[in-house]
């Protein structure tokens, strides 16, 4: 896709807000046609802007579930490699790459201490892995 306008943009930031906001209401709060909104939504997914749409839990929602933020740092230039890695380790829900001391922050969630324990092993053993520091999150407040 060529650039994008502040349509596209607003599309955009209404989607990621909800996700599930009606073609029709879009139009309607972007003052176009829908027919508009739906060629520019199938350009965006075309091109590889919009990969896909999902759910977000409120963090309270899945209390039993254990979250952690794991702070990476890699050898040399093995970020890429690193990353690929990552994406394939199911408890890892989100990637960041960074500056400073750390390249890589990773999201992790497990079931349970055993798991977290267990997915903590697999990934400090992943190539090109210099170091690591977890951290476990104990609260969420919204800002």
């Amino acid at each position: 896709m060529g650039k994008m306008d502040d349509t596209d943009r607003e599309i955009l930031g209404i989607l990621c807000a909800n996700a599930r906001t009606p073609v029709a209401t879009l139009a309607q709060r972007l003052r176009v046609s829908r027919g508009t909104v739906q060629n520019r939504l199938r350009k965006l997914e075309d091109s590889g802007v919009i990969v896909g749409y999902t759910v977000r839990l409120r963090p309270d929602s899945e209390p039993q579930r254990i979250r952690a933020w794991m702070s990476i740092a890699v050898e040399g230039n093995a970020a890429p490699e690193v990353i690929r890695a990552l994406r394939g380790e199911p408890l890892v829900g989100t990637l960041h790459t960074t500056n400073g001391r750390w390249d890589i922050v990773a999201e992790l969630r497990a079931e349970s201490l055993e798991a977290f324990d267990s997915a903590l092993g697999r990934i400090r053993q992943t190539p090109g892995i210099a170091n690591t520091e977890t951290s476990i999150l104990l609260s969420t407040y919204k800002a």
